[in-house]
């Protein structure tokens, strides 16, 4: 069976990425008769001047065609008597630098092509870098246009010195440098007459011959469960995909996070019981009695991945969105998806130098090391010891969109280390001596729309009830516990977090909180909302922005219209309106004291 390698192409824009893998289908006649036919006609109405254009044979968008640029990510699947080969033809285009990071990550090998007239660019140094983040070890950079320097050998010499100087901090197994003309065909496939310089081999039977099996660190069992199969009652069984290592019918393993042991009863590969399974197959397991799994867990057995709820991660920044630290995301590990929060961007990577640069905020296609924080304990691994519990991706809570991708580097040991402390008298014998259920009411809105008002009579109301409450408002928040804090994007982040985490210690304390805090992000409501958990409430003051500056109590509207206040919500800021808040009041339409009459027949339900 002839050996796989699966590899990328990239590059900055326009070096000839889709030319040269196109030319070397070409060449090798991997490539159907009537698609050399509708090759040569498409190539007559192209920029060649009716010379064939072998990136037509991969720029397959129409957008692609129009611009002469790369933007999606074309796989291309290919066999040469010697190896098999699945190739991912990435775009260069820094607009489109996720795309190429996509294609990256599941590469064994890239083809990183220069073009000779300008040498190692910004973008070069990026594709690199984003190859050397995702585990690849294998690197072969293209020097590409030879023809269009008259195949200048001391400007070759040049440009391979930069780049291996530049890689020399990239920690690869190998980096092969070559010479081609891509529209030419010049050391793509067969050896050039017009470089005679160059002795070694062209770039095919380089790749055809190129050894990239590594050994794996981690020789242990390891199976991240995607899915649990319960077709009857009398089978449950866990599927997923041996990503590390052997099982054995028979053997023990451990279930992940629940620390539990079981011994494997039967293994199924497709409907087939079969007796062992390797790194790379789909089964399905069962064990022999029943234990606590369900998707996200992991299956191991003589492997010892962490569980930790902290970790820090280098990742790249895919979203048009600035990242600022306390932000709250998405991730998913494996097959584990959970909410997260970027607790410290600790330094971003400059491209060109590798420098660690101190930053408080990233931008996209920029690299950092940050330290992440999850909302429970989950099962991973450092990526030098396993890809797949080693890798993650962040993705948006609205949009579900990947925001970043990245490689987890270790645990962080208060992670470990700091052990929440049970005591005796809980939540519920608290709640129970006062006689109510705690709750947070979360009003949010706009500057003068009336929330800190509505607030104050709520509680007055609750009072009267015989109610435990605490009101905490913004600004007098602000005086004590978030003294330290400005009205930056990051503190404002900050500044919600420390609320929420103070709402629930008053929960759990049996007392009903009440919070008054503009509160501008979704993002930020949605995190408050699974900090505090239970009892969470809601109350959105929608009075309108015309109707606030109108009232403006204490200036703030006439300063920031003046420019005195940068950053103020409503005006130079944004306030992202609650699609489905619990309680919805405009206190322009009701007096104070209907607009509480309101609130609290909306309450009634929650307070029994």
């Amino acid at each position: 069976m002839k050996s796989l390698l699966k590899f990328i192409t990239c590059g900055s824009v326009d070096d000839g990425k889709s030319t040269l893998i196109g030319h070397m289908l070409y060449d090798a006649k991997l490539i159907f008769a009537d698609q050399e036919k509708a090759l040569e006609m498409d190539s007559k109405m192209g920029s060649r001047d009716g010379k064939i254009d072998y990136s037509l044979l991969l720029d397959g968008l129409m957008a692609e065609r129009e611009q002469g640029i790369t933007i999606d990510v074309a796989y291309r699947y290919f066999t040469t008597e010697k190896r098999s080969f699945i190739v991912a033809d990435t775009p260069g285009h820094e607009q489109y630098t996720r795309n190429m990071a996509v294609g990256a990550s599941f590469a064994d090998l890239a083809v990183i092509l220069v073009d000779a007239r300008q040498g190692v660019l910004s973008q070069t140094k990026r594709h690199a870098r984003i190859c050397s983040l995702m585990g690849i070890k294998h690197l072969v950079l293209a020097v590409n246009k030879m023809d269009l320097i008259s195949y200048n050998r001391h400007r070759f010499e040049e440009i391979k010195e930069e780049f291996l100087n530049f890689a020399h901090g990239l920690k690869m197994e190998s980096i092969q440098v070559v010479p081609v003309s891509a529209s030419e065909g010049d050391n793509v496939t067969r050896s050039s007459e017009n470089m005679p310089w160059y002795k070694e081999a062209p770039l095919l039977s380089y790749l055809e011959e190129k050894d990239v099996t590594t050994q794996s660190e981690m020789e242990g069992f390891v199976m991240p469960v995607q899915r649990v199969a319960r077709p009857s009652h009398e089978f449950r069984g866990f599927q997923g995909q041996v990503e590390s290592g052997s099982i054995k019918t028979g053997d023990e393993v451990i279930t992940l996070p629940s620390n539990e042991k079981a011994c494997v009863k039967e293994i199924f590969v497709a409907d087939d019981n079969v007796g062992e399974a390797v790194i790379g197959q789909p089964v399905t397991i069962q064990l022999d009695r029943e234990v606590d799994v369900s998707r996200g867990c992991v299956l191991a057995k003589d492997s010892s991945p962490e569980l930790a709820d902290m970790f820090t991660a280098t990742i790249l920044w895919m979203d048009d969105m600035e990242l600022v630290a306390g932000r709250n995301y998405l991730i998913k590990v494996g097959t584990k998806i959970l909410p997260a929060m970027v607790m410290d961007i600790k330094s971003k990577v400059d491209i060109n130098t590798g420098e660690h640069i101190p930053a408080d905020h990233l931008f996209k296609n920029e690299m950092a090391r940050c330290d992440i924080a999850l909302s429970e304990k989950m099962v991973f691994d450092e990526f030098d010891n396993n890809k797949v519990l080693g890798s993650m991706i962040l993705m948006d809570r609205v949009s579900n969109m990947t925001s970043a991708c990245g490689v987890i580097e270790h645990s962080l040991r208060r992670s470990t280390n700091v052990v929440w402390q049970d005591t005796d008298v809980t939540r519920e014998i608290r709640a129970e001596q006062k006689n109510q259920k705690p709750l947070t009411l979360w009003f949010t809105g706009l500057s003068g729309s009336g929330k800190s008002t509505l607030a104050n009579e709520v509680e007055k109301r609750l009072v009267t009830m015989g109610k435990h409450t605490m009101l905490l408002d913004g600004d007098n928040v602000r005086h004590g516990l978030n003294k330290n804090l400005g009205f930056k994007e990051v503190d404002r982040i900050e500044n919600i977090r420390r609320v929420s985490e103070v709402s629930k210690l008053m929960n759990d304390a049996g007392l009903i909180a009440i919070t008054s805090f503009i509160s501008p992000y979704a993002t930020d409501r949605e995190s408050a909302r699974e900090i505090i958990g239970e009892g969470f409430i809601e109350v959105f003051v929608s009075t309108p922005l015309e109707e606030c500056e109108k009232r403006d109590v204490k200036g703030l509207y006439k300063k920031a219209r003046s420019g005195d206040i940068p950053e103020f919500t409503g005006v130079s800021s944004p306030y992202e309106k609650p699609e489905k808040p619990d309680i919805e009041v405009d206190t322009s339409k009701l007096s104070i004291e209907e607009a509480t009459d309101y609130v609290m027949d909306n309450l009634l339900a929650h307070l029994d």
